[in-house]
C-alpha cells in the first residue's frame, strides 16, 4: 500500500436534521481528527437551498477556531455559481486569515437534477445552463481579487472596477480546487476544464470503477496542458460504515444517504460510494481507491453510530490502509 495516501475527515452537517448528531458532538469528533495524524483536512458540505443545511462559512468559521492543524474544506461549494463573487472572495480570505491559511475550496456547479437547482437559482435568476460558466467567472474574480488591488472585470455575467478587498488570504496562492463527477462518457468538457484551470480535483465513486476513469482521462488533459500529472492533487469524497455485516452497514448507509439526499441513490450506487462491513471489508475497499490513483480520501460517516464508527475508523481500518 502506498504510504502518501492522506485522509479526511468529513461533517455530515446536515445530519443535525435526522437525529445523527448534534454540532457539539460533530465539532468535537473535528477536534479529535485534528489531533490525530491520520488526518490533514476537515470538510463540511455546502448548499443554500437545493440541499438545506447549516451554512458552510459559518460552520467553517467554527472549525478554524475548534482545529489548529487541519486543512479545512468545503466539498463540494455547490452555491458557488450563485453567490456574489466579490462578498465570497472577502469571506473566504478572511477565513483563510484567521485559520492561519488553512483554507482548501472545491468549487463545483451545485446542478443537481429534478429541478432542485434550477428552483434554487431561479430566486437569483441564473439557470443550471449558467452554473458551469458562472464558476469560472467566479473562479476568475476570486483570483484577481485575491492578488491585485483596484481589480477591474468585464466578464460575461459581473463587471466592475476599482474594487480591492481586504484582507488578502494567507496563502499565496489560495487553492481552489474543482469537485466533478460527470459520467465517464460525458467526461471532456468538465474534466478538461479541471486540467486547465483548476488547482486539484475533488470527485466521488458512485459507479464502480468511476474514480479511476475519470483519474485517466484528467492525467490525459493535463498532459495536454502541459501539466505533471503525478504533482496535481485529488481527493475522493467517500462515506464509511464499520459494522460485523457489511448487508446491514450498507443498508444503513442507504437509510442515511436517503434521509441526506432525498432516495436519488440506487443500491448499487450506496455499494460503490461506501466502505462498508468489517474493518478488514472497508480497508480493502479504501486500497481499492488508492490504486484507482486516489491520493487522499476524505470519510463521512454514514451511520447513527458516528462515535463508535470514529474509533473503529481510526483504530481499525485507517492502519490497515496505510500498511
Amino acid at each position: 500500500m502506498a504510504s502518501k495516501i492522506s485522509f479526511g475527515f468529513t461533517v455530515p452537517q446536515r445530519g443535525l436534521f435526522f437525529g445523527v448528531a448534534s454540532w457539539p458532538e460533530m465539532l468535537a469528533m473535528a477536534r479529535e481528527a485534528d489531533a490525530n495524524p491520520f488526518f490533514d483536512s476537515v470538510w463540511v458540505g455546502d448548499s443554500v437551498m437545493a440541499k438545506p443545511r447549516p451554512e458552510s462559512i459559518a460552520l467553517l468559521g467554527a472549525l478554524a477556531s475548534a482545529t489548529s492543524r487541519l486543512k479545512l474544506g468545503v466539498g463540494c461549494m455547490a452555491s458557488f455559481p450563485i453567490r456574489d463573487p466579490i462578498l465570497f472572495a472577502y469571506q473566504w480570505a478572511t477565513l483563510d486569515l484567521v485559520s492561519n491559511g488553512r483554507m482548501l475550496l472545491a468549487a463545483c456547479t451545485g446542478i443537481v437534477a429534478g429541478g432542485v437547482s434550477a428552483r434554487e437559482g431561479g430566486v437569483w435568476g441564473i439557470r443550471d445552463a449558467q452554473r458551469g460558466a458562472r464558476m469560472v467567472e467566479n473562479i476568475e474574480i476570486c483570483r484577481r481579487l485575491w492578488s491585485a488591488d483596484n481589480v477591474r472585470f468585464a466578464g460575461k455575467f459581473r463587471s466592475f472596477d476599482g474594487v480591492t478587498i481586504s484582507p488578502r488570504p494567507k496563502q499565496t496562492p489560495c487553492p481552489i480546487w474543482i469537485a466533478a463527477n460527470p459520467p465517464p462518457a460525458q467526461c471532456e468538457v468538465p474534466m478538461r476544464r479541471v486540467a486547465r484551470i483548476a488547482d486539484g480535483w475533488m470527485s466521488v465513486q458512485i459507479f464502480p470503477q468511476m474514480f479511476g476513469a475519470l483519474r485517466r482521462r484528467l492525467d490525459s488533459y493535463l498532459k495536454d496542458e502541459g501539466k505533471d500529472p503525478a504533482a496535481f492533487p485529488n481527493i475522493a469524497y467517500h462515506n464509511v460504515n464499520i459494522g460485523t455485516d457489511r448487508a446491514a452497514c450498507l443498508a444503513e448507509s442507504q437509510r442515511f444517504l436517503d434521509e441526506y439526499y432525498g432516495p436519488v441513490f440506487a443500491p448499487q450506487m450506496v455499494e460503490a460510494w461506501t466502505a462498508a462491513g468489517t474493518p478488514d471489508e472497508c480497508a480493502a475497499n479504501l486500497s481499492g481507491l488508492v490504486a484507482d490513483g486516489a491520493k487522499a480520501i476524505t470519510l463521512r460517516i454514514t451511520s447513527w453510530d458516528q462515535r463508535g464508527n470514529y474509533q473503529r475508523l481510526v483504530n481499525e481500518v485507517l492502519p490497515r490502509v496505510i500498511g
